[in-house]
This record gives C-alpha cells, structure tokens and sequence, in this order.
C-alpha cells in the first residue's frame, strides 16, 4: 500500500512538472510576442516617415541625374574625352582598376534577410573583381563589423546614422568620395544598397555614381546643344559635388525605409509564430493535465478494486 502510494505521488510530481515547464515556456512566448508586436508598430510608424521622405526624395534626384547625363553627353560629343575631363576632375574617365564600393546596411539587425543580402551581394562584387584595387566605404554597423574580420580595406566607416538620418551624412560620405576621385586616386566609384519597392519588397541596387554616364543614344544630341548662361566649367563645379550627395543621400534614405519595412515584416511573421506556439503549447499542456487526471483515475480505480 505504502509503495502504491509513493508510485501515485511520483507520477503526480512528473505531471505536475511537465505542465509547469509548459505554462512556463508558455508566458516565455508570450512576453516576446509582446515584443515581437511592439517593434512591429514602432517599425510601421518609422516606415510611413521614411517613405514619405524617400517619394519626395526620388523625383529631384532622378531630375539631377537625367540632366547631368543630358549635358554629360553634350559635352563629350562636342570635346574629346580627355578635354571633356578637364572640365571637372569628376568627369574623367580613367577605367576601372580603381574601384571604391560604398555598401550601405543597417546598425540593427532583427529585419530578416535585409543585411544578409546586402553582405552578399558585396562579396559577390568583390570576389568577380579581385584582379583590381578595391577599397570599401561601409555605411551601418553591420557592414562595418561583417568586413572587419575579413581581409578587405574599409577607407571610411559609417555607424548609427539611420536613428537621426540628415543630409549633412551625405555630405561627409560625398566629401570624401570626391576627395580621392579629384586626386585621380580612384577610376570608378559604384553604390551598393537596397532599394525601397513595397513593404514585402526590396531590391539590390548596383550602380555606378562616378564617373557619370553617358547617355546611351547620343544621335539625337548631335544636332542640339543648349546656350549656357555660365561656362560648363562654372555648372559643372556647382552641380557635380551637389549630384554627387543627393545620389548618396537617396541611396541612404532608399536603405532607411527598406529596413523599416524588413523589419516589420520581420516582426509580424516572428509575432504570428508566436501565437501558432503558443496554441501547439497550450494543446501539449492540455494534454499532459488529461493524461496526468486519467492516469491518477486508472490508478484509483485500480487501487480501489484491489481493495
């Protein structure tokens, strides 16, 4: 009888426990649903700021570099090259063995797959140019911290700039970009970011900055050409430094509201997993404390008619 009952008692206590580390695991999830929602909406209200900024942004930028290619163009056709490139060091074209790759990430993580892609499209870049001289501007802690345990020379480096993103953050990244390409230290400058689509959308963007493109159909140029009001020396020497950091400032406010976007995205999935736990918990719990009560059942019946 005494044996009996010990039996009863220690299967009493290894139920017991099953269903106390079950409603334990359980408020665990609940806590970080509870975070997972909270970053959701904190990341949804950030989002509905940057792209407001980011639709405001894009048509200005999109303008300066249509008219710089426009004029660009113009310029080549009537000079050769190398005379077209004293007009402004920013317009010599010099090859690309050169190469400074400016990658743009996020100082945060939680936004799935955001910087992941981003790390490796740049690695990718780098890897099908390793025959050449490159050198990295990384903007984000992320991007800082991923090359600097590897073997790649980081120029300039760029951290936690995205909680209070200002256009003066372009002005320091360009300043320092037109710096080395004005000495002839670098042949080709490219962007590397991700671009704002759609909130369950973001694209990666490989473009070239400096030296500015040439418009592909020049034909139609060949017959017309403006009367400047300044020299192309004057307008290339107020309109080039500009270009140069509204293309940067664009790319940065595009990555801004991509993160935003990842990572609310990131956040809803992680809170809708929660709640699929914590039903999957919630049933093992129920389980566990209908088969502790039935098993408790058997043994008294069993008990009792031993008796």
């Amino acid at each position: 009888m005494g044996r009996w009952r010990a039996r009863r008692s220690g299967v009493k206590r290894t139920a017991m426990a099953n269903v106390l580390d079950i409603r334990r695991r359980i408020r665990s999830v609940k806590n970080t649903q509870q975070i997972t929602k909270a970053m959701k909406m904190v990341s949804a209200a950030r989002l509905r700021r940057a792209q407001e900024r980011i639709l405001s942004a894009r048509p200005y930028a999109n303008h300066m570099l249509a008219v710089l290619n426009s004029l660009v163009t113009r310029v080549k056709l009537n000079r050769d090259e190398e005379t077209a490139g004293q007009l402004h060091p920013l317009l010599a074209e010099r090859g690309d063995q050169k190469i400074e790759l400016v990658i743009i990430t996020g100082d945060r993580g939680l936004c799935g797959s955001f910087n992941s892609n981003i790390l490796k499209e740049a690695q990718q870049f780098l890897g099908e140019r390793k025959e050449k001289t490159l050198n990295l501007e990384v903007v984000g802690r992320k991007a800082r911290d991923f090359f600097k345990r590897r073997s790649w020379k980081i120029h300039h480096e760029y951290v936690n700039i995205f909680s209070r993103l200002h256009y003066e953050h372009a002005k320091d990244i360009a300043h320092s970009v037109i710096e080395e390409y004005g000495q002839s230290e670098l042949d080709a400058v490219y962007l590397l970011y991700n671009e704002f689509k759609s909130v369950i959308q973001q694209r990666i963007v490989v473009e070239r900055l400096l030296p500015i493109a040439r418009l592909e159909h020049s034909d139609e140029y060949t017959r017309i050409d403006y009367l400047y009001e300044q020299t192309p020396e004057v307008i290339f020497n107020d309109l080039l430094p500009k270009h140069v950091e509204v293309q940067i400032y664009r790319a940065l406010l595009e990555s801004a509201a991509a993160e935003q976007a990842a990572r609310m995205t990131a956040m809803d999935a992680a809170t809708n997993n929660a709640a699929e736990m914590i039903d999957t918990l919630t049933l093992n719990m129920n389980r566990a404390r209908q088969a502790s009560i039935t098993k408790e059942i058997i043994e008294i019946v069993s008990g009792a008619a031993a008796l």
